[in-house]
């Protein structure tokens, strides 16, 4: 390739950074702060370190335009809701009072206060604060961070382009406030909204802002008319301004599809599309409008949620082809870096051949920097790239480590009878109510229990040496025992064992299996200050020995009660990890199914009556686009069902789910077969019971009544009123009472006050049942 006019103005560029700091220093500080341990200045100061050293690290590759706004204290959306004015009514006084607490008290809830609803990202990982609004809400402008944020970077010499939640976007993840008629549709303060947007454009105008990105992802989904018809509508009021920067609009996770034309003809100067997870359908689209003349168009041809090296080559021919469909093509990654670990340098543990096939955030930005190197410039002037690259990629497509054969014949052989329980549910309830002799509304956990600081010390001196492998089982044995102890006096009927050797509900079993790669440092943001370490899929899996029974069988010795088993499914297992990228994921899960099957069976063999595994990135993992749902759901399903299916019928199989919007999948979850599945519920006032009555779900459901995700105490009354409305969805003999989630990131006294007030829910309700 050699150089064109048209790419003779390429710019590197990305839309966003991971926020938490090389060493999570965001996380420490914010928790901190939350302790009483730091200041207010402190924490701010933390943070504003922390952006100075991103847009440094990012201007120091290459990048050529940084972005600004895109850090975030909690989430980004919930930024935009303050941004916008958008503060629930309940949480006015507190942000009035104080800024900061009373942002974090939208985030996670106060005692007196409930939080705002939390659910995923689209198909990702993250967590975004959900928007509560009314007929009645008022806007009104608050651009103080972005143009903070924005002087910043120009302070440093730096070229920059604010990055926004677009306000499309923003109201179509928005849900109707509380009091408010469900059938609202937010869409409708669209007028209102775009008078809020064109303040704060001009604010970073007059800032000094020549670009501003307004982020829709929500455009890639099947949108209806009158929700395109919005668009055009927003962007042309928008485009309209006098008083603005140029626009740049920018969409990721999926392909545009009827919002391209939309888009194209909007009186913007810019538009930003993926061409890593639908490369071929933009491409057509963008040549079926007649490409973008006049309009600058950014290339996602790096990808931003993966972490296998990109093609070079590969993506100079796909930005070759861009060329002559815009007045200018720039080079980014496809969505924000937010999604992928820092720098492979920390990851001193990895064999370096195989360092050699990953890319986060720092590689992918240098990814970024060489193909609009090569644009401008051509490839000669990034031969040394384009060759280790080349041999990169044909190490990892022949090594031994991607391929088992074994593995793959026995994946290959999986019948339809081993993906099905050999009775029908109504006969497996019977069994299992017999064998397990349960009460009415019985009551249990999701499975893990606080995670304290001497648990994650004593695994520390064990990776240091300071402790045997003897002395840390002993410290796993007696915080086995005292949740025990603690689930028998609160009369929780069905028991967990705590995870207190889990260190992830997905690291662990990964650390476990073959074909998995842990990292050291891998950190990625789930929500707020909670950072997980996605394991990497990079061969094919098979479990060489039992990875629970062991902890298992141990807590059932200490109880007469039945003690579940704890698993982690097979889309999960994908879902939160960063998965291989060279075979149909439906293959990949298949594999994992088979391990956890084998699991399954031990767990059984040892006693073990209930087993739950879990699935709560099964909605996450959802295609974005309607004609894509039911291949995915045919195989995910499957998956559930072969880690399943080999067990008596009198062995009970729960399920759990949380934070993601369920009722698009209800015939899936039907699909798994469980006898029993835990969703989140707290925060949703028990949306999801109503979902499942409105399917005809047959089995047995857990709506939860406690939020863990806010560190308040629900009272008992609290949670008896919202088992009240979950009976009114599912029948008592069916319906049973735990949390939304497990209690990992929770502080003893706050999980012994809520389950007791959870038992104590249970028993009152319970009681006001008419006798049998």
């Amino acid at each position: 390739m050699t150089p064109k006019s048209a790419a003779a103005a390429a710019r590197a560029t990305v839309y966003g950074y991971p926020r938490q700091g090389p060493n999570r220093e965001l996380k420490k500080a914010i928790e901190g702060y939350w302790k009483g341990r730091v200041t207010a200045d402190a924490l701010h100061a933390t943070a504003a370190e922390l952006r100075r050293s991103n847009r440094q690290q990012l201007a120091d590759a290459g990048i050529h335009e940084v972005p600004t706004g895109d850090f975030s204290y909690y989430d980004h959306v919930l930024d935009t809701t303050v941004m916008v004015g958008a503060v629930p009514e309940r949480h006015r006084a507190a942000v009035d009072a104080d800024a900061t607490d009373g942002y974090f008290a939208m985030a996670r809830g106060t005692q007196e206060v409930a939080p705002l609803e939390m659910t995923k990202w689209f198909d990702t990982n993250y967590h975004y604060l959900v928007p509560e609004l009314g007929p009645g809400t008022v806007f009104t402008a608050d651009s103080t961070k972005q143009v903070t944020e924005l002087k910043e970077a120009l302070a440093q010499g730096l070229t920059a382009r604010p990055v926004l939640v677009g306000p499309v976007t923003y109201l179509l993840l928005a849900k109707p406030a509380p009091g408010v008629p469900a059938d609202f549709e937010p869409l409708t303060l669209l007028d209102r909204l775009l008078s809020v947007y064109a303040e704060v454009l001009a604010d970073l105008r007059a800032a000094g802002a020549d670009w501003v990105q307004l982020d829709e992802p929500a455009l890639v989904q099947d949108r209806t008319p009158a929700e395109l018809n919005a668009a055009e509508r927003a962007y042309r009021e928008l485009g309209a301004l006098t008083d603005r920067p140029k626009l740049l609009v920018a969409s990721y996770f999926d392909r545009l599809g009827d919002a391209l034309p939309v888009l194209a003809k909007a009186p913007v100067e810019g538009i930003a599309l993926d061409f890593t997870e639908a490369a071929a359908d933009n491409l057509e689209a963008l040549a079926a409008v007649g490409g973008l003349p006049g309009k600058r168009l950014v290339a996602g041809v790096v990808n931003g949620r993966n972490v296998w090296i990109n093609d070079l080559q590969k993506s100079l021919s796909t930005l070759g082809t861009l060329l002559g469909l815009a007045d200018r093509v720039d080079v980014a990654a496809s969505c924000s870096l937010l999604h992928v670990p820092l720098d492979t340098a920390a990851e001193k543990d990895i064999d370096p051949q195989i360092l050699r096939w990953l890319s986060f955030a720092r590689q992918k930005t240098a990814e970024v920097v060489t193909l609009a190197e090569g644009l401008v410039r051509g490839t000669d002037a990034i031969t040394g790239e384009l060759a280790a690259n080349r041999a990169a990629l044909a190490s990892r497509a022949g090594s031994p480590i991607t391929r088992d054969p074994a593995v793959r014949a026995r994946a290959e052989a999986v019948t339809d009878a081993e993906a099905r329980r050999s009775q029908p549910y109504a006969e497996r309830a019977a069994a299992q109510r017999a064998h397990l002799g349960l009460p009415l509304l019985p009551t249990t956990t999701i499975g893990s229990f606080p995670q304290t600081t001497e648990l994650r010390t004593a695994r520390a001196d064990l990776r240091a040496g300071r402790i045997d492998t003897a002395g840390y089982e002993e410290r796993i044995k007696r915080e086995i025992q005292e949740v025990i102890s603690f689930q028998e006096k609160a009369g929780i009927d069905v028991l967990v064992h705590g995870e207190p050797e889990r260190n992830d509900m997905v690291q662990y079993f990964a650390e476990q299996l073959t074909g998995y790669l842990a990292t050291q440092h891998g950190w990625v943001q789930s929500y707020g200050t909670r950072y997980v370490r996605p394991p990497i899929l990079a061969g094919d899996i098979s479990r060489p020995e039992p990875m629970t029974v062991r902890w298992t069988s141990y807590a059932q010795s200490l109880s007469d009660r039945p003690v579940k088993g704890m698993l982690t499914g097979p889309v999960t297992m994908l879902a939160w990890s960063f998965v291989r990228d060279d075979q149909p994921l439906g293959d990949t899960a298949r594999q994992v199914a088979l391990a956890l099957r084998d699991e399954v069976g031990d767990l059984e063999a040892a006693g073990t009556s209930v087993i739950q595994v879990d699935e709560p990135a099964l909605r996450e993992t959802l295609p974005l686009r309607a004609a894509d749902h039911a291949a995915y759901l045919a195989w995910a399903t499957e998956a559930f069902r072969i880690s399943t299916s080999g067990v008596r019928p009198d062995t009970q199989i729960h399920t759990h789910m949380c934070y993601a919007e369920f009722g698009d999948i209800v015939r899936a979850i039907d699909a798994l077969d469980a006898d029993v599945i835990s969703l989140e519920a707290a925060r949703s006032h028990m949306q999801v019971a109503r979902e499942l009555a409105a399917h005809g779900y047959p089995r047995e459901a857990g709506p939860g009544v406690y939020d863990i995700h806010s560190p308040r105490v629900p009272s008992a009354d609290e949670a008896a009123d919202l088992l009240r409305t979950g009976l009114k969805a599912i029948p008592a003999e069916r319906l049973w009472v735990n949390p939304d989630c497990g209690l990992k990131t929770r502080g003893w006294p706050e999980t012994r006050a809520s389950l007791e007030n959870l038992v104590t829910a249970a028993r009152t309700v319970r009681g006001e049942l008419p006798a049998s």
